[in-house]
């Protein structure tokens, strides 16, 4: 959590906007995520909508607005982002697999950085690409820390089960065997930002063939300590959190 800056509406109206930094949530969610009194969560986030910093989907739920996006634009490249360049290449050059950073944007995750295997059979996953949800080791991963609600919905029709979600937060890390694409083969691990939530998901993903049936067992300790190294980047650099943040823990 934030330190309070002494400003209450100020800090009441951050608690608001972080705790949608997990995806939509509706009235109650966010009382009982910020703890807030439900007037005050009700009065604040509608003049949060009004300004742009928050908007309604088409259920009625909070999720974040375009002014944010506008502001994140104008600021520059994302921190984190830039940062991660080198542990994406020294990750992709470990193990001979392109790598990539994920992020999730409602019910699609991102991939906001890659470094690609250069040559030879790969998995080519372009900055920008839009993935599921439902299924590959990145989804898993920056699913299997939501709350109970959000885990259930993630859920529904995903090619994963609660059970794989399970060992996911015991290991720390997930695989996946052909889940997204058939032959294609997967590791990923959690970014957390300085609260400890979830913000991305870093992985290297290449053919079945040469990751193996087992993909965790040859890669999981690389990629942990790529996700290590990037989760201090973010402690060191606390606004590169807003730049990633899409999960809470």
């Amino acid at each position: 959590m934030h330190s309070p800056s002494g400003i209450g509406v100020v800090d009441k109206s951050v608690m608001i906007m972080d705790a949608l930094e997990a995806g939509p949530a509706s009235l109650a969610q966010l009382v009982e995520v910020t703890g807030l009194a439900r007037p005050t969560v009700h009065r604040l986030a509608s003049a949060l909508v009004h300004h742009r910093f928050l908007n309604r989907d088409v259920r009625g739920r909070y999720v974040i607005g375009s002014r944010l996006t506008e502001l994140a634009s104008a600021a520059g490249d994302d921190q984190l982002v830039t940062a991660a360049g080198p542990v994406l290449l020294k990750l992709r050059d470990a193990t001979g697999e392109s790598s990539q950073i994920f992020r999730r944007q409602g019910n699609a995750r991102i991939c906001v950085a890659s470094a690609e295997r250069p040559v030879g059979l790969r998995d080519s996953i372009p900055v920008g690409t839009h993935l599921s949800m439902r299924a590959g080791s990145a989804a898993q991963v920056l699913l299997a820390w939501e709350d109970h609600e959000r885990l259930v919905e993630g859920l529904k029709g995903a090619r994963f089960t609660p059970t794989v979600l399970a060992g996911v937060r015991r290991r720390g890390w997930g695989e996946s065997l052909g889940e997204r694409e058939s032959g294609v083969a997967s590791v990923s691990a959690p970014v957390r930002g300085p609260s400890g939530r979830v913000i991305a998901a870093v992985s290297i993903s290449g053919p079945l063939e040469r990751l193996t049936r087992q993909p965790g067992r040859k890669f999981a300790g690389v990629v942990v300590a790529a996700a290590q190294q990037l989760t201090d980047m973010v402690r060191q650099n606390p606004e590169a959190d807003h730049g990633l943040g899409e999960h809470r823990r």
